[in-house]
């Protein structure tokens, strides 16, 4: 009769991506590697530029 929300929990938003991330380890590996790189090229090239 009453939808409750305990009735059908949907996975949290953070759970998914966790599930998503162990489902994909090589291409969330990829992504991380190349963020830092580009984080740490973008902080050397603004400190190189600034010094």
């Amino acid at each position: 009769m009453s939808n409750s929300p305990s009735d059908e929990r949907q996975p949290s938003y953070v759970k998914l991506a966790m599930r998503n991330m162990v489902q994909k380890r090589l291409t969330s590996l990829k992504h991380f590697v190349l963020t830092t790189v580009g984080l740490l090229a973008v902080l050397i090239g603004l400190a190189y530029l600034t010094r």
